[in-house]
């Protein structure tokens, strides 16, 4: 499937401003925050090896970054902390963290194609699209610019609080990740509210 379908039929059929793709990374770990990216990419560019960051090498994704970034018309990457998570729940964090990503674009998009289901968390015009990070340019780059930005930040995290191997699973509930919290409890960035179902 061509990845510009989708934003190539909305302008020709008269949109007329910016189309942001929106998406987001880290809605299932049990620590960490959820981070959203929100990108503008010229109309019909061609980013090599472009797609669903989850079909791509960690390596292929670090390359694809900075090409998104020098590629992007704007670009904006937000987070919700796990405490926001644990307040508001997952839904409305990623929904917060989705409208800080768009509020930092620089140019003002006129529509948000959102990957997912639902779109009623949005602060501007949005259209779902379930499966975006395959079907469309601005997705796909928004899903690696937020997988990326939370790797990365877990590689932080996983130096600050060493006893939880968080460089290996990003905070997924993985066997070594379960293991250390029976271990040593949870840390300051674990959302506690995932951990309630936890034997």
């Amino acid at each position: 499937m061509d990845l510009w379908t989708i934003e190539n039929e909305l302008y020709d059929g008269g949109m007329d401003g910016y189309i942001c793709g929106v998406d987001e990374a880290g809605r299932g770990p049990l620590a960490g925050p959820v981070c959203a990216a929100a990108v503008i990419l010229p109309r019909g560019i061609e980013i090599a090896g472009l797609n669903d960051s989850k079909k791509l090498s960690a390596k292929k994704r670090e390359a694809l970054f900075d090409e998104i970034i020098k590629q992007a018309v704007a670009y904006g990457i937000a987070y919700a902390s796990e405490k926001e998570i644990d307040e508001i729940n997952i839904l409305n964090a990623t929904f917060t963290a989705m409208n800080r990503a768009i509020s930092q674009l620089e140019q003002k998009p006129v529509l948000a194609l959102v990957d997912g289901n639902t779109v009623k968390g949005i602060e501007m015009q949005a259209r779902n699209v379930v499966g975006g990070d395959g079907k469309s340019a601005s997705i796909a780059a928004a899903s690696i610019l937020a997988k990326v930005s939370r790797d990365r930040l877990m590689l932080e995290m996983a130096e600050k609080y060493p006893e939880y191997s968080f460089e290996k699973h990003k905070g997924y509930g993985t066997k070594v990740h379960y293991a250390a919290l029976r271990e040593y409890g949870p840390s300051p960035i674990h959302r506690l509210t995932f951990l309630k179902k936890m034997h």
